[in-house]
């Protein structure tokens, strides 16, 4: 890794996305992920590259549509009311199977809520976020680094499976400030001969397109697709464990609430308590094996969230509820303390030994 510079969470993704060969932006600016948008309009310009301040959500969705379409690198960044917004388009683009990269940088609600930090998108992004069968790639950072490397590999993955790929940050990810290194390597080169691009004579016309009046070809498009997103579950799944081999108590949790989760794991051991951490990287593909695996030992799981409950039911499917999972949350833009996940740490601890 190179130097290390000081950089916020939205800057750091935002100049990631520039290093992995964007040079196309659209969007509009919203609470806690504006300066995306403003760390670009100054930056855009000078690589030669396009930054966008569309008229809304729906416009910027649908530009990112068409750059997509022309194969190029492509990005788009909102927070939660501005990402239902872009809903259809992000149906539009697994229907039509073009890469691009959406920045959600969630805040508090339902409706307009607050501008504090939340996780309460998870439904919305690991169950397809928007109409129709699909699924979208979904990333979780818990650092400022993260929130630059996973930008680097989430562009990767886009072109890899010709699909979106989502980063779900939370507002205290997107906001903080840490020592961030830039250097990600080469970009890689992908195949991109599906583009519309104009034939020059040379080649057959490229249409990009998601409609078909004949359901049986749909069905075909359909059944081929999840082809591709059983392939992605089998090979790109992403975690990462903390004192899991011994553990008794296994939290679950991502983004921010991580980082509380493990200074409450910390506290546990300290009591005697064999607690450690399952952090997902990948919410969708969810690391069920992981968890599966982890229940043959743990006695008891902790998911611990920003919203009212929602990645615990991943959780409860993964090990198809063979321990007991108890959740640990606040919502509406609170975070959790590590006094309250350390208490029901302890609360999973006495449950998971009357079983």
């Amino acid at each position: 890794m190179g130097d290390k510079v000081l950089m916020k969470g939205n800057e750091a993704l935002a100049e990631a996305a520039i290093m992995a060969g964007c040079r196309h932006y659209f969007g509009y600016p919203i609470t806690p992920q504006t300066e995306v948008a403003a760390y670009l309009a100054k930056r855009m310009p000078q690589v030669d590259g396009t930054f966008l301040q569309a008229e809304s959500e729906i416009a910027a969705i649908n530009m990112v549509i068409g750059v997509a379409s022309a194969g190029k690198r492509v990005l788009t960044s909102s927070s939660s009311p501005g990402i239902s917004l872009k809903s259809e388009g992000l149906s539009y683009l697994a229907g039509c199977d073009l890469p691009a990269l959406v920045i959600n940088v969630q805040r508090g609600g339902p409706g307009l809520g607050g501008i504090q930090p939340s996780q309460s998108d998870y439904f919305h992004a690991t169950r397809g976020a928007g109409h129709g069968d699909f699924h979208m790639l979904v990333l979780a950072p818990a650092s400022v680094q993260e929130m630059a490397s996973l930008v680097f590999k989430g562009f990767d993955l886009a072109d890899k499976y010709r699909m979106t790929t989502m980063i779900l940050a939370d507002g205290t990810i997107g906001q903080m400030m840490e020592p961030v290194s830039l250097d990600m390597g080469e970009v890689k080169q992908y195949d991109k001969s599906w583009a519309v691009t104009g034939t020059k004579g040379q080649r057959t016309h490229n249409i990009v397109n998601s409609l078909s009046l004949l359901p049986e070809e749909l069905e075909q498009w359909n059944f081929k697709r999840y082809e591709r997103y059983a392939e992605i579950e089998k090979n790109e799944v992403m975690y990462d464990s903390y004192m899991t081999e011994d553990a008794d108590v296994i939290v679950v949790a991502f983004g921010v609430a991580a980082r509380v989760a493990r200074n409450a794991i910390a506290a546990a051991r300290a009591k005697g308590i064999k607690a450690g951490l399952i952090r997902p990287i990948t919410l969708w593909p969810f690391p069920k094996q992981v968890l599966k695996d982890a229940a043959k030992h743990a006695k008891a799981f902790v998911s611990v969230e920003l919203s009212m409950g929602q990645m615990i039911e991943d959780v409860e499917l993964a090990i198809r509820c063979a321990r007991p999972v108890l959740l640990c949350n606040r919502a509406g833009g609170m975070i959790p303390t590590p006094e309250e996940v350390l208490a029901k740490i302890e609360e999973a601890d006495k449950t998971g030994g009357n079983e």
